[in-house]
């Protein structure tokens, strides 16, 4: 009689040549090539490219916020120079 370990051994060998044998690796390998092909076909962006867009987003952001923040200063001392000269 066999014992429970060369039982479930057995199985295990039976069932890796099983899926060795099987088409399933074929259908993967379709299937990824499938995948591929469609997604080359859309516009789609790799991570590190979308990583460095969001980067140069993040630097052209700051820098629209500083300049706001300048012409925001100069149009109140423009508007201060125009009500003191207004004043004279």
């Amino acid at each position: 009689m066999k014992q429970p370990n060369d039982v479930f051994n057995d199985f295990q060998a039976k069932m890796s040549e099983l899926l060795k044998n099987s088409p399933a690796k074929d259908i993967e390998k379709n299937m990824k090539a499938m995948l591929s092909q469609g997604f080359s076909k859309l516009d789609l962006v790799t991570r590190e490219e979308f990583d460095t867009q969001t980067q140069v987003l993040v630097r052209t952001r700051t820098r629209l916020e500083e300049l706001e923040r300048r012409v925001a200063q100069l149009e109140a001392k423009a508007a201060g120079s125009t009500s003191s000269s207004v004043q004279d």
